[in-house]
Parts: structure tokens; C-alpha cells; sequence
């Protein structure tokens, strides 16, 4: 499901005398379908930066991002945006969506984007909400007036509302309580059962030896300065 060859990739700092900063070089990896992967390494090694590589939002300067057959590496924008309607979804660790748009709407969208009918939609976006604990009087607010706890249980059901085949999932966990955190796990193995292929971020070590079936140290494609 995924399959990453030779990726390569370096920021450069435009307002700051062309200075280039080498991130990750020659990383090669595959994860199969209903296997969960997690990045680790230290903090600033590159995990965030190789899921937005994946995820189409940052550029690479060389190599292949496989996504189910679709090469993320120089797609154009509306294949980068099909392949996140029906196949790649990501949850990150912070919410973001427009102001106002009620809390059960922001859930159902990925949904309703992929085809699905909009009660339908709305009746599965019910039943995640209900399942991370949202409580039902705010479904009709916005998010962006929660709890930084309550954000990222729906930013998970939005991530999770959609049966996506492939899941890049960045701290699934953090900011969670511990009955939450069981819940959001429980999910990654349904995910998995289900055949999907997830790479993760993972601070959490109890939560890595709970869901994923092995450990990519990034630190190992760190580039040279």
C-alpha cells in the first residue's frame, strides 16, 4: 500500500541567504496492507516531515512515494486531492477547519466528499462522536471552541470516518484520557483488521507495542549537513 525508494529532501530557506537544510536522504520502506508502521527517532529527526512528504504537503527533492500505485512525487494537485478523497486519509495533531462549521459536519465531510449520502454521513459522524465521548449538546458548535482534548478526539473521527484503505496518524493519542486513548486504539486495530495500512507517529511506547507490528528508527536516513 505504500512503497517510499530513495526519497530525498531538503528545506530551503529563501529569506535566509539560500541556506539549505538537509531533512531525511535515501529512505526506503514498504507497509503492506493491515500492517501499522511507526516512525521513531528523536525529536526533529523527521518523522512529521516524512508523513507530509507522504501526504502530498510538502514537496520532495528526489525519489518515489507509492501510494496503492499512485506516485505522491510530482502528481498534480487534483491527483494529490483524489487520492485524499478515496484512499490516504491523516490525522494530525491539530484541528483545522472553518469557523462556525458545526462539529458533526466537520466529522460527516470526508464522508460526503467521498460520495456518501449526507444523512448517512451524518448518522456515522453520530456514532464516532458518540464513541470518543463528544458530548451530544455540542455536535452543533464548532470544534474550534473545545478543549485541545475534545479537538483531537474529532479531529480522529473525521480521520476515522471514512474507511480509508491507507492512515497516516501523527500522536493518535496525545492529549487523550486513559479510557479515550483505549478507544482510539481499539480503532487502529479495527483499521487494521479491515486490511488498512497505517504509518504512525507514536510517543506513547505502550501505545506503539499495543498497535503497530514494527519500528522504523528515521534516524537512520538522516541526510548529511
Amino acid at each position: 500500500m505504500f512503497e517510499i525508494r530513495n526519497l530525498e529532501k531538503t528545506f530551503r530557506l529563501h529569506n535566509q541567504n539560500q541556506a539549505e537544510i538537509p531533512v531525511v536522504s535515501n529512505v526506503n520502506f514498504n507497509v503492506q496492507a493491515g500492517e501499522c508502521v511507526a516512525l521513531t527517532g528523536a525529536s526533529g529527526s523527521g518523522k512529521s516531515t516524512l508523513l507530509r512528504l507522504i501526504y502530498g504537503n510538502y514537496l520532495a527533492g528526489d525519489g518515489t512515494i507509492l501510494v496503492d500505485g499512485t506516485n505522491v512525487v510530482g502528481a498534480d494537485p487534483r491527483t494529490i486531492l483524489e487520492l485524499r478523497r478515496t484512499t490516504l486519509g491523516y490525522v494530525t495533531q491539530f484541528l483545522r477547519v472553518l469557523p462556525r462549521v458545526p462539529t458533526i459536519r466537520v466529522v460527516a465531510e470526508p464522508l460526503v466528499q467521498a460520495g456518501c449520502e449526507v444523512d448517512a454521513a451524518e448518522e456515522r459522524a453520530r456514532y464516532l462522536l458518540e464513541k470518543l465521548r463528544i458530548p451530544e449538546n455540542l455536535w452543533e458548535l464548532s470544534p474550534l471552541t473545545f478543549s485541545g482534548g475534545e479537538q483531537q478526539r474529532v479531529n480522529i473521527a473525521r480521520g476515522f470516518a471514512y474507511d480509508y484503505p491507507a492512515l497516516l496518524l501523527d500522536e493518535p493519542t496525545a492529549s487523550l484520557d486513559p479510557a479515550n486513548r483505549q478507544t482510539v486504539l481499539d480503532m487502529i486495530i479495527d483499521a487494521k483488521d479491515r486490511g488498512c495500512a497505517i504509518i504512525g507517529i507514536f510517543h506513547d511506547e505502550a501505545a506503539r507495542r499495543t498497535v503497530c507490528d514494527r519500528e522504523i528508527d528515521v534516524t537512520h536516513f538522516a541526510a548529511a549537513a
